[in-house]
């Protein structure tokens, strides 16, 4: 599902085979099967946040304008600093308010689940008018095209199902996909990547600074993390969307964030020899990996528990050691896809559990 912050459902690719995982050096099973101690309860508020709406970057005029810019398939342009954004999906909140813009949003739509901010970040969140919080069995967000253009955008943040970038474009408005969207060509990801789309909002928006200010202090954490997880006896890991009501289950590979994420923390994603973001996958594959443990993507406004119960409700994947072992954690779909501050949030709350399961 390249063109929302949901899986991408419309292009699972091959199923990969993981490698087989090594076994824990050492373990508890101290956790319960969902015990995420928290984790799942907030995904934060982004680094670096301003408070300022202004648009001259901080200091002067809007330097670098016209601005062409890469996105996709597509190149963008912009005269000047977008004055009036719309979001068809989260995963820009944290990057706009880190560089201060968060205030042009005129409305949104989609899934905006509260535990992924702070209360402050969240209440500003909720005051944002919603055009559709519709979302189909298969995770696709449901929106005419008329709706978004009626908000008369500069800008749109996300390409659901029936909105075009020439429509848009016809009305005056750039569409913006998240950068892990686009093809890859195979390559595996890392956080340079959400370096590059902090730096690609600084330039559609002239906050230069502030998105240089955002990356480092993320960057910062990424080292912590990192230079903490040595310790970690954890060796293989692989990361799944289970579709809500049943239907197709779907693992992550090279090209998507998660990979980022467990490369950070020295574990193997089981399924990165699989170049796709996302794919859809059968149990054999994942019974053949038998990862040391298991994180369940979700988008729901709980705990992710009952996702989690649905998937492991298999006969087949009982037989898992993660599931055995308990070694599983729900966690909120932005805090791993696709490349925003969240995704660093996500990060430590992968550690951290992973040190209370280790204990």
């Amino acid at each position: 599902m390249p063109r929302t912050s949901l899986p991408q459902a419309d292009a699972p690719g091959p199923v990969g085979h993981g490698p087989r995982s090594a076994p824990l050096r050492r373990r508890t099973l101290m956790a319960g099967l969902f015990g995420a101690v928290g984790l799942t309860a907030a995904c934060g508020s982004s680094d670096g946040s301003t408070g300022d709406g202004g648009s001259d970057g901080g200091g002067g005029s809007a330097e670098g304008f016209p601005l062409e810019l890469a996105n996709c398939e597509a190149t963008l342009t912009f005269d000047a600093p977008p004055e009036r954004i719309v979001l068809l999906e989260s995963a820009p909140v944290t990057t706009l308010d880190g560089i201060g813009v968060l205030d042009r949003v005129v409305s949104r739509a989609g899934a905006f689940p509260p535990g992924c901010y702070d209360e402050d970040l969240a209440a500003r969140i909720g005051a944002i008018p919603t055009l559709s919080d519709e979302i189909d069995a298969s995770g696709h967000l449901q929106i005419s095209q008329e709706m978004v253009i009626a908000q008369e955008p500069d800008i749109v943040f996300g390409l659901p199902d029936g909105v075009t970038r020439e429509a848009m474009a016809d009305a005056g408005a750039q569409v913006v996909v998240q950068n892990v969207y686009c093809a890859t060509g195979g390559h595996r990801s890392s956080f340079e990547t959400l370096r590059e789309q902090i730096d690609a909002y600084g330039r559609i928006f002239d906050r230069g600074e502030q998105a240089e200010q955002l990356s480092t202090s993320l960057q910062e954490r990424i080292d912590a993390v990192s230079e903490s997880a040595k310790d970690l006896a954890t060796a293989t890991a692989a990361v799944l969307y289970p579709s809500v009501g049943g239907g197709p289950l779907y693992a992550y590979g090279a090209a998507s964030m998660v990979t980022a994420q467990l490369d950070s923390l020295g574990i193997e994603n089981v399924f990165a020899d699989t170049e796709e973001r996302v794919f859809e996958i059968s149990a054999e594959p994942l019974l053949a990996a038998d990862p040391d443990v298991l994180i369940v993507l979700h988008q729901t406004n709980g705990d992710g528990s009952d996702v989690a119960e649905e998937m492991i409700s298999e006969d087949q994947l009982g037989s898992l050691r993660a599931v055995q072992d308990r070694a599983l954690l729900p966690l909120l779909f932005n805090f791993a896809e696709p490349a925003s501050p969240l995704v660093v949030d996500g990060l430590e709350r992968i550690h951290e559990w992973l040190v209370e399961l280790e204990g």
